[in-house]
């Protein structure tokens, strides 16, 4: 891995940037507003839009769509109005928790 292992770690890098990429302009494509992240393996989307808690909105989620997400919250005052959705799935993977998260925002109006 030392000694060849510089291709295989670009590749990596170039499919984590991908999840990256997809659920961040996903969920603005959703109304929900987030920082970019650069080097992390999650994302903090604003679901304030959707009037509900944190912990009400991850409950839902869950409950309705059957999708976990962590509330805000659970890392403090500050994360209420956010959820945190970590981006280390596949790519099929955030496509479909996309696609669930959608449906659930599309039945809240």
């Amino acid at each position: 891995a030392l000694k060849r292992g510089e291709k295989y770690m670009k590749k990596m890098v170039a499919e984590y940037d991908r999840r990256r990429k997809l659920i961040y302009d996903g969920l603005n494509k959703l109304g929900l507003k987030c920082f970019e992240p650069r080097g992390a393996f999650y994302i903090f989307p604003d679901i304030t839009s959707t009037g509900m808690t944190s912990e009400e909105f991850a409950n839902r989620l869950l409950e309705k769509e059957k999708l976990a997400v962590v509330p805000g919250t659970a890392f403090g005052a500050c994360g209420e109005g956010l959820i945190r959705i970590s981006n280390a799935y596949s790519l099929e993977e955030l496509k479909e928790a996309l696609s669930r998260i959608r449906h659930f925002i599309s039945e809240l109006r």
